[in-house]
């Protein structure tokens, strides 16, 4: 006669051939939990069954930068500049506004670049088509894509970047990755970060 003890270890062997031979595949083909994770991890000739298990966030652009892993997205800039597009000023029109350049950029400190050798605007920014960006060898830039003109001096952040060590990431842990562009952290024209006092302290010890 069989103790309880072995009773107990019959029933859970029992129990767990059942879920492995009947509710394991019917979970898993039908969309659960272990089907995402495979999905999430497919190769990408599956991406069509991965964007139906989670959509790309909105405002996303595929990054033009190569990676080991195949691809990865980033978060658009065009959208979230107050004055884009800036063909609408930059037309070659007479201004009659007066003191319309202190109005539209009076904020703006340029601190980028190093004392020797300081940045201008059209260091970046392309002198005849104001709504796009330019390289050092004259590469036109695309606003999303302004990680490609940080990137041509700060190499290490970007490789970084790209590996995934250097900024916040916004989607997908598994598969397909969102992360933040450069300038959604970093002021493009004043991009170091000011020194300031933590939000939060730790309290003191009390024995």
């Amino acid at each position: 006669m069989k103790t309880p003890t072995q009773k107990k270890c019959l029933w859970g062997i029992f129990s767990l051939l059942l879920i492995m031979f009947s509710g394991w595949t019917a979970y898993s083909e039908q969309g659960g939990v272990i089907q995402i994770y495979k999905n999430a991890n497919a190769p990408f000739d599956n991406e069509k069954n991965l964007d139906t298990v989670i959509a790309l966030p909105k405002d996303t652009v595929l990054v033009r930068a190569p990676y080991h892993e195949g691809r990865f997205w980033t978060e658009t800039r065009k959208e979230k500049m107050q004055r884009f597009k800036c063909s609408q000023c930059h037309n070659n029109k007479p201004v009659s506004v007066a003191k319309a350049a202190e109005i539209a950029h009076g904020d703006i400190r340029l601190n980028h670049g190093s004392p020797d050798k300081p940045l201008s605007c059209y260091t970046c920014h392309n002198k005849e088509e104001r709504d796009f960006l330019v390289t050092e060898a004259g590469t036109k830039i695309d606003m999303d894509h302004s990680y490609q003109m940080c990137g041509q001096c700060h190499f290490r952040q970007k490789k970084d970047w790209v590996g995934g060590a250097h900024g916040k990431r916004l989607s997908y842990w598994a598969g397909q990755r969102v992360v933040t562009n450069c300038a959604s952290c970093h002021n493009p024209h004043s991009p170091r970060f000011e020194k300031r006092w933590p939000v939060t302290y730790s309290p003191p010890f009390i024995k």
